[in-house]
């Protein structure tokens, strides 16, 4: 199929992984369950690759839905060529096909229309044919008809060059000729009040070819235009424009008629062609723009929701606040809430000695091993506060970003979960949360507001939750999910599932206990054959009655995962722990683990004999050697700190080691520990030229920096990543 061609191509995959990925996606397979538990039918298909085909095979669908919509309209005009036909099958972009579809676009009451309506369109056809001497002016006044409103020469003429403007502009070749020329040589420019020293202050005379500019200036320009900030415009040559479209429409320059038509023309550029081409330049600088914000705050996420969880740790939630004192949540290594309180060491109260007092009983009594500090107001005199109150003890803290806290505490989700807390307490128990398990408290909090990336606020809301979604979908996919403890946010996110599905599990749960094996799914109201099958790899079950529903081996596949814990002596998973000799030489043995064993098999030879393919056997040995694995405890644990910097500590040359926060086009911001995140710029990351920062760092990254430059008026901190010992 051409689609599947293109995507292919453009994806730069083979035509027959396209062609599966395509059908799979057709028999309503998610890109989770596909991308898991379908690589050998896709030749392993990631799911950040299997996204990208899902959005252009709508695109492309789209288009050939509108390219056939367009061919019926002009053939039920009667007006369909075959030579017009060709060009509108093989018109590869929406807009070359509608720049076809033009002429025969059903249209307002233009200037050229009531000029038509006038009888003028012969007129027109004369002067266009630009093969008379004779002055237009002369031959127009055969058309003056006072009944209908064409009293003058004067007046025929200048209706008939409506009809020649709008015949030019409706050319689909001379709109791609201006298209192109705008697209290569056109600038953005935008002015704004140099006086004002405010957020568009670098905006207020500015100009930058919109073939280079950087998708973040395209959205600092869209926000200064929307608050009326800034006044943006595209500025193209108009004399190379025209020139353009004379090479076109002018068969004698020199003729009165063509100097008739160049006058048209140059109606027809500025008046019709421009403004159009414009706008659309305007929206593909936008989309594209847009297009790159998204994918930046979906690479943000990504990593953000997949911090390590801090594992056998209680963990103090502090929420930082002025007047109405801190909000203090205690919770067990699982996140339940052990006690809650308010203190008050943040001015006007300054009641630093009995808040301190308080929360060393509460980490005494609940062995407390980690604080987490909300980033918002006050957090900074809360971290001064926290980092004297634990010298001398192992507590260590943490600040966490609460974007979306405030939102979440105040949601219908958290007052069913914490209906006995009030707003400010339920968002101290998320703080505390976001260290003991960050993927599960993150996902009941709009996307858009876990504060990451740039202008996410300015998205189309539909394109970001669509990608957002599919972001949170991968990563809690790729954890798994217990299905006795999972809340209703976390369920939603699996595969097949969905909201519906996710309530009738939880009501399932309340009303019958723990599931004991995956096979009880089948039993929840309205979860198929099919839901079941999309979900159950990615739920898992510890100490049911089946031990491999507490790995992400597939039901589909437990008998072959049987016969392989056979083939080495395996009467089910726990014997995989059981130590085996094996003689090496005469003197030496060595105790291996049957897990161990499983390494010795020649995957080809069994993938055949137990009828699967090569992959998923890989895949099921991955599995069985460790059962009920978290992904995560892979990845670098986040970094405690026990004591603080000040700002005004800050010297140029200090080498220091952060964390990163975010990642955005130009740069990476770095938390140090002084409360400001710093900022190392994209060309001081590394050595070596890169594209985009992303190449090199993520959310969570602990990296190691070089203070630069500290502009304490502005809070800002320069760094380097470049040239550090």
């Amino acid at each position: 199929m051409e689609i599947n061609k293109k995507i292919a191509e453009e994806l730069k995959i083979n035509l027959w992984q396209a062609d599966a990925a395509v059908k799979l996606l057709d028999e309503d397979n998610t890109v989770p369950f596909i991308a898991r538990y379908r690589k050998e039918v896709t030749g392993k298909l990631t799911d950040d690759t299997l996204r990208d085909l899902e959005k252009l095979l709508t695109k492309y669908r789209n288009l050939e839905k509108r390219r056939e919509e367009i061919l019926t309209s002009i053939e039920e005009q009667g007006k369909l060529t075959e030579e017009l036909k060709e060009l509108i099958l093989n018109a590869s972009t929406l807009s070359a096909l509608e720049d076809l579809y033009l002429p025969y676009k059903k249209k307002k009451r233009t200037k050229a229309l009531i000029a038509k309506e006038k009888g003028l369109e012969p007129l027109a056809e004369k002067i266009w044919a630009q093969n008379s001497l004779t002055e237009p002016i002369n031959f127009a006044e055969e058309f003056i008809n006072p009944e209908k409103d064409v009293l003058t020469a004067e007046d025929a003429l200048n209706g008939a060059m409506d009809i020649l403007a709008e015949k030019i502009s409706d050319s689909a070749e001379i709109r791609g000729d201006i298209r192109r020329l705008m697209q290569n040589e056109a600038l953005i420019c935008s002015v704004g009040d140099k006086e004002k020293k405010d957020a568009y202050f670098d905006y207020a005379d500015f100009s930058e070819s919109v073939k280079k500019i950087a998708p973040h200036r395209v959205l600092a320009l869209n926000r200064g235009e929307n608050e009326k900030a800034l006044k943006v415009s595209i500025k193209t040559d108009m004399d190379k424009a025209l020139f353009l479209i004379e090479k076109r429409v002018i068969t004698a320059k020199n003729n009165p008629s063509g100097r008739i038509v160049l006058k048209a023309a140059e109606d027809s550029l500025k008046r019709l062609i421009y403004p159009s081409l414009e706008n659309e330049l305007r929206n593909l600088l936008t989309e594209n723009a847009e297009n790159q914000a998204i994918k930046v705050f979906g690479l943000n996420l990504k990593p953000l929701l997949m911090q390590p969880p801090l594992k056998a740790k209680a963990v103090m939630g502090f929420d930082p606040a002025y007047r109405t004192g801190c909000k203090i949540a205690v919770v067990d290594s699982l996140g339940k809430v052990l006690d809650t309180t308010v203190v008050y060491p943040t001015p006007p109260q300054n009641k630093k000695e009995e808040a301190a007092e308080k929360l060393l009983e509460l980490i005494k009594k609940y062995n407390i091993d980690v604080i987490s500090i909300g980033n918002g107001t006050a957090s900074k005199e809360s971290e001064i506060f926290v980092s004297e109150l634990i010298k001398g003890t192992n507590v260590k803290y943490m600040v966490v970003s609460e974007a979306g806290a405030s939102v979440y505490s105040a949601s219908k989700l958290a007052a069913e979960e914490f209906p006995q807390f009030d707003v400010s307490l339920r968002s101290a128990v998320s703080i505390a949360r976001r260290l003991i398990d960050p993927l599960a408290e993150l996902v009941k909090i709009d996307p858009k507001s876990i504060g990451v990336g740039l202008y996410q606020h300015d998205m189309p809301p539909k394109r970001l939750d669509e990608t957002l979604k599919g972001v949170v979908e991968s990563c809690v996919n790729s954890v798994g999910v217990d299905l006795n403890t999972a809340s209703f946010s976390l369920l939603s996110y699996v595969s097949g599932i969905g909201e519906k599905l996710a309530k009738n599990i939880v009501s399932y749960r309340e009303e019958n206990g723990a599931f004991k094996n995956r096979k009880e799914l089948k039993k929840v109201s309205k979860l198929g054959e099919k839901a079941f099958t999309q979900c159950a790899g990615f739920l898992r079950i510890a100490n049911g009655t089946e031990p491999l529903d507490n790995t992400a081996v597939h039901p589909e596949s437990y008998a072959a995962a049987e016969k392989l814990l056979k083939l080495i002596n395996c009467n089910n998973l726990k014997d995989l722990s059981e130590e085996n000799t094996e003689k090496q030489n005469s003197d030496i043995k060595k105790t291996i683990t049957k897990a161990e064993e499983l390494d010795k098999i020649n995957t080809e030879e069994t993938a055949k004999a137990l009828n699967i393919g090569k992959i998923t056997l890989e895949d099921i040995i991955t599995e069985l050697k460790k059962p009920g694995r978290d992904p995560r405890d892979e990845l670098p644990k986040p970094m405690l700190r026990s004591d603080l910097m000040d700002l005004n500590d800050l010297k140029p040359g200090m080498i220091l080691k952060g964390t990163v926060r975010n990642v955005v086009d130009f740069g990476a911001f770095v938390d140090i520990g002084v409360h400001e995140d710093g900022l190392v710029h994209i060309s001081r990351i590394c050595n070596k030229f890169i594209k985009h920062p992303s190449e090199v760092l993520s959310v969570g990254d602990i990296v190691n920096v070089k203070v630069l430059e500290i502009d304490a008026k502005r809070n800002r901190i320069s760094l380097t990543m470049r040239d550090i010992d």
